[in-house]
């Protein structure tokens, strides 16, 4: 029987310890220290220490770091952002390795210098445009105010344009004055033409304003009263145009209106035209004592129903003192009693369906086209 050989002897050996390092790395005391896990041991770590964002100068912690510190009391904004409003307080900028800048506030990096363009006294930049010195790189939208001046008012005067243009225009300043009928007189009112109107009638006064400032561009009409010193309905074209001038003289010889002073009168007049048919007009007369010019138009007929004018003839006294030049009682008024809802003022809309501002207007703007061509004349 084989005996058997005794073992090797059985020695209880240590474990070795586990090395000793913990799993997340103590915080350092900057703002911008990573945290990392599974850090190996430094053993396993090359010599040469990671590239890190620049710690150093930076006392504050992250529990109690202001992010508005720099930013006048707002919230920090990216690099390409600008601020709106002045921004106080940040540092000036400092240039790293890599061409950019770099800005002492932590965590604003602003982009390269060549690209961007600096507030005053701030590091936050925004992108800029690059100059154009030729003025190629961009033919349309380098376009200087002059040639984009240039170019609207070539449209401008275009007939179609101008048209278009004057009648809007028209249109805005008739609901102006349609609005508030005190803003007519200030609209256009100026420029060298000062005309005085010998009535403070609004139909008469208004429609001989329009006129002068449709011809003239702007033009400064007013209105005062004056008397005819004539019968109230004149009758016969001598007489209309007797009445129109005495309404200037009146205002003349009183002082209200200067020796030189250009005046436009209004008489209104019945006349037999053909036999048993009669029609109402107007005399319009401008007077320029320092051209020696006189003018005289006369509105469109307006025909007349016999019986009235005979009614009126009928209440004029055989022995009237003014019977030389016309009736004592006016169309209007017969007229106004005779036709429900008339006026002696305005009777023309109820028998024709035309204003008797829209005739005065149209033979007043006869009148101004008359005037300005004298002057015209005169200059040259």
């Amino acid at each position: 029987m084989r005996a058997s050989l005794p073992g090797p002897p059985i020695t209880n050996y240590a474990r070795p310890a586990a090395p000793a390092f913990t799993a997340t790395p103590t915080l350092q005391s900057t703002a911008f220290s990573p945290l990392i896990r599974g850090t190996p041991p430094p053993s396993a770590v090359a010599s040469a220490s990671p590239v890190r964002p620049p710690i150093g100068g930076y006392t504050h912690g992250v529990a109690n770091y202001d992010i508005t510190r720099g930013h006048a009391g707002r919230a920090p904004q990216t690099p390409y952002i600008p601020t709106m409003g002045p921004v106080t307080g940040l540092n000036t900028p400092v240039h790293g390795a890599t061409g950019t800048e770099h800005s002492a506030t932590p965590g604003l990096i602003s982009g390269p210098t060549s690209e961007s363009a600096s507030l005053p006294g701030s590091a936050i930049t925004f992108p800029e445009e690059p100059e154009d010195l030729c003025g190629s790189h961009a033919p349309h939208a380098g376009m200087g105010q002059s040639s984009l001046w240039g170019f609207f008012k070539g449209v401008a005067e275009k007939p179609l344009v101008k048209t278009v243009l004057d009648k809007t225009k028209h249109s805005v300043e008739s609901m102006i004055t349609t609005l508030d009928p005190g803003m007519a007189p200030y609209i256009r009112s100026g420029g060298d033409v000062d005309i005085v109107v010998t009535s403070n009638k609004e139909v008469k006064v208004y429609a001989v304003r329009d006129a002068f400032q449709e011809v003239f561009g702007c033009a400064t009409v007013n209105g005062e009263l004056a008397e005819s010193n004539i019968a109230p309905q004149p009758v016969g074209y001598a007489a209309g145009l007797k009445g129109a001038q005495e309404r200037i003289a009146s205002l003349r010889r009183s002082g209200v209106i200067h020796e030189k002073q250009v005046a436009v009168s209004i008489e209104s007049f019945i006349a037999e035209l053909l036999p048993d048919r009669w029609f109402d007009i107007g005399c319009l007369i401008l007077e320029d004592p320092s051209l020696g010019l006189q003018l005289e138009v006369f509105t469109q007929a307006t025909p007349l129903p016999l019986h009235f004018v005979q009614q009126a003839q009928g209440e004029t006294p055989p022995n009237y003192g003014l019977r030389w030049s016309g009736l004592a009682t006016t169309i209007g008024e017969v007229l106004e009693r005779s036709l429900p809802h008339t006026t002696r003022t305005d009777w023309h809309v109820s028998l024709t369906g035309l204003s008797r501002r829209h005739m005065v207007h149209s033979a007043a703007k006869v009148l101004a086209g008359l005037y300005k061509q004298r002057l015209m004349a005169r200059g040259s």
